[in-house]
């Protein structure tokens, strides 16, 4: 099975205008996720709608593909760059890894491509135990899956409700997972969830993947130990310094 691997990367960010660019270290953002991916495939690309972002790939020897600026999403985007890309070159699933996250690894990537090995699989995303901290955090975004590993249900809430238990014990009484940004699709799904509406429990949710669920698709979950950071904010940058330091 061919895999290639897309990054979604804008110059435009309401928190942290020309992120991508921003240096990790004596490297940008967007190269230290570009070099990351290369560790678990040979085709990766980044899709961005700036020619500050390609000359910068260009520059430490990276591939891109431009895009529309009007894209709403990621897998917009992802999409837009994967046709052009299937012009020239053959694959069955695309994997999209945010811009933002420079500590991605292998096994991530590896997990992912894992879900594939069902022919069934359509769609594939992270998940990871939650801890304390995450169960009523609304910006981490839990899920609950089917016996199979496939997604019932993502929401911003605790779910599912721990019936006759104290909220603050409910941790110690159920497995909850929360969910981690990062998508694999086969090749013939990815421009068939473009074209979806959005749908009445994503914007109640603000969660894209439940457009997808409403519509019928199947998305397998994979688990993984490992969380990469992502950055989001000047604050987080500067967090990652710190980590990157030790």
């Amino acid at each position: 099975m061919r895999f290639i691997i897309i990054i979604p990367a804008r110059y435009q960010s309401t928190r942290f205008p020309g992120k991508p660019l921003a240096l990790l270290g004596d490297k940008s953002i967007i190269q230290h996720v570009y070099e990351n991916a290369k560790l678990s495939a040979e085709n990766v690309w980044v899709a961005t709608d700036d020619e500050r972002i390609s000359y910068a790939v260009k520059n430490f020897g990276g591939r891109y593909i431009l895009t529309n600026k009007n894209h709403r999403s990621g897998t917009d985007r992802c999409a837009e760059a994967a046709s052009k890309i299937s012009k020239e070159y053959s694959f069955d699933v695309v994997i999209n890894i945010q811009g933002d996250e420079p500590f991605i690894c292998s096994e991530q990537i590896e997990s992912l491509k894992s879900c594939f090995s069902d022919p069934k699989t359509e769609i594939a995303t992270l998940i990871k135990k939650a801890g304390k901290e995450d169960l009523f955090n609304p910006n981490r975004p839990k899920v609950v899956i089917d016996k199979k590993e496939n997604a019932l249900f993502f929401s911003r809430a605790a779910i599912p409700f721990v019936r006759g238990e104290e909220k603050e014990t409910w941790i110690d009484n159920h497995t909850f997972y929360c969910h981690l940004g990062m998508y694999a699709y086969r090749s013939d799904i990815l421009p068939k969830l473009t074209k979806l509406s959005p749908s009445s429990l994503e914007k109640a949710e603000s969660l894209e993947q439940l457009r997808w669920l409403e519509n019928g698709f199947r998305i397998k979950t994979a688990q993984t130990n490992f969380e990469s950071i992502g950055i989001d904010t000047p604050e987080d940058l500067e967090n990652a310094k710190k980590l990157l330091s030790k």
